[in-house]
């Protein structure tokens, strides 16, 4: 089995997986309402941020949940600041992992975790050079910008390792503060 088809198959395994916990959790009672949730969390007590952050990481390496959901949901479940403050440290690391991976594995890797049309839309700044760089900085401070596969897309360049992190641990914040607050806001006029 090639190691496209490996990932692809483990990419699969955890989109059913996710759906299985998903359906059992509805049957439970877990998924009923946002007061449930809360409810299940706080009973999980320190494993629930734990469990969010790995949903975190795997989601920016693994993309099979779209990262704005996962986000969106880190703030209703834990609240503004926490939901920040966790949201912050998983999608940091994921996104570290991501680049780290790519930087290792290369072009097959990455081809194998999305789709095509990303690599022919987005293929052509790898020939950038430093101007990867100010366009990556850029569409990481956009919170429309499909982050994880650009991190993924940045191991392929020449830029450091160090970059890439400076750029994450400065510029990634502002997306998920937007984020946070948005949600926050629309949380609150409901209320």
């Amino acid at each position: 089995m090639t190691r496209q088809r490996q990932l692809q198959t483990v990419q699969l395994a955890a989109l059913i997986a996710m759906a299985l916990l998903c359906l059992y959790g509805a049957h439970l009672g877990w998924l009923t309402s946002t007061a449930r949730i809360q409810t299940l969390v706080n009973e999980a007590g320190w494993l629930a941020p734990v469990a969010f952050i790995l949903l975190q990481i795997i989601q920016v390496v693994f993309p099979i949940i779209p990262g704005g959901l996962t986000t969106v949901a880190g703030v209703a479940i834990f609240g503004p600041a926490w939901g920040f403050v966790y949201n912050y440290i998983g999608i940091g690391i994921g996104s570290v992992a991501a680049f780290c991976l790519t930087r290792h594995y290369g072009r097959d890797f990455l081809g194998a975790l999305v789709p095509q049309k990303f690599m022919t839309r987005y293929g052509r700044w790898l020939a950038g050079g430093k101007s990867f760089d100010r366009m990556f900085t850029i569409a990481i401070l956009l919170p429309v910008a499909p982050d994880d596969f650009l991190c993924m897309l940045a191991g392929l360049t020449q830029m450091s390792l160090r970059r890439f992190v400076t750029i994450i641990v400065l510029a990634k914040p502002w997306t998920i503060l937007a984020y946070s607050l948005g949600l926050s806001a629309v949380l609150h006029a409901l209320a």
